[in-house]
């Protein structure tokens, strides 16, 4: 997290838990040093010494994100690997995390850096959303038989559930209606 690499102080990581509660209510787009500062009990200089610079900063937020992405997906993965459960009983699940209220923050914040990365390749986003699809599909990948994860069938099986995942994620931030998206995942998911 430190611009150097090294492991963060306690202060900072003080700091990008308290950013990263402002960009889950406020979005990093518009984000601004002196505003995100005050919010937060720091100044600028503060956070540009801890973070290098506004990009820094960024990056330690998305990371932060990926961070819950992760830890979620590797509840996830443990489901996949328990054995019983299929790829739709994985996607399921991960659906009815995805419909939690609770997530919603952190969703919209997934959405604005996935976003931002395929439009600003090169930026404090860069392979935010290349990373992101990596991470799901190899969860769904676990779910899937050792020989129909190796095969094209199987690759193209996990891909439609992601796509399906993730279109229905937008629906819903979009929408709002739960009911209505969920009967169409389900339904979608008993087809696959």
């Amino acid at each position: 997290m430190s611009g150097d690499g090294s492991t963060p102080s306690a202060r900072q990581s003080e700091l990008l838990e308290a950013a990263y509660r402002y960009a889950l209510a406020h979005g990093l787009t518009d984000m601004s040093l002196r505003p995100l500062a005050t919010a937060i009990g720091s100044s600028p200089r503060v956070l540009l010494y801890l973070f290098g610079s506004k990009e820094g900063v960024i990056r330690a937020l998305l990371a932060r994100a990926r961070a819950d992405e992760l830890d979620f997906l590797d509840r996830v993965r443990g489901t996949a690997r328990a054995g019983d459960a299929g790829m739709a009983e994985v996607a399921n699940e991960v659906w009815t995390w995805l419909a939690a209220d609770r997530h919603r923050t952190l969703l919209t914040l997934w959405v604005e850096g996935y976003a931002r990365s395929l439009v600003e390749p090169d930026g404090p986003w860069a392979d935010f959303a290349r990373s992101t699809v990596r991470d799901w599909l190899a969860v769904l990948a676990e779910a899937q038989p050792a020989r129909e994860r190796r095969s094209a069938r199987g690759r193209a099986r996990r891909t439609l559930v992601l796509a399906v995942l993730r279109g229905a994620m937008l629906d819903l931030l979009a929408t709002g209606e739960v009911d209505r998206v969920t009967a169409a995942v389900r339904l979608q998911l008993a087809n696959s």
